[in-house]
């Protein structure tokens, strides 16, 4: 069994909104698995963590999000990515990768 560990803050936002990017559109439980299986099972975005970050979003104007059926014949809010969120994603990938190259720098043995 594989080790999950948890998101790193901060990083949230950027899963889902690349997620969403290499996906049309997405419901909630597959954005969650997406990410779970690109992690190779390390990443797992909870129920709590997921929904109230995907509202969010929708008032920020990163997605937006319209009612559906899923294959299992459940209904469920499908999320897009939207202008401003591709924009956005850009803008978190920046920001991640900077903060990464201080880490890396800081942990580097002198």
């Amino acid at each position: 069994m594989s080790r999950r560990d948890e998101i790193p803050p901060g990083t949230l936002y950027l899963l889902i909104l690349q997620t969403l990017a290499l996906n049309v559109e997405l419901h909630g439980y597959e954005i969650a698995n997406s990410i779970q299986l690109r992690s190779d099972d390390v990443l797992q975005v909870e129920e709590g963590s997921l929904y109230p970050a995907l509202q969010r979003m929708l008032i920020k104007g990163w997605v937006k999000a319209e009612w559906g059926v899923t294959a299992g014949n459940r209904r469920a809010r499908y999320y897009k990515l939207t202008a401003a969120g591709r924009k956005q994603l850009v803008l978190e990938v920046s920001q991640f990768e900077r903060v990464m190259g201080a880490i890396a720098r800081v942990i580097q043995p002198a």
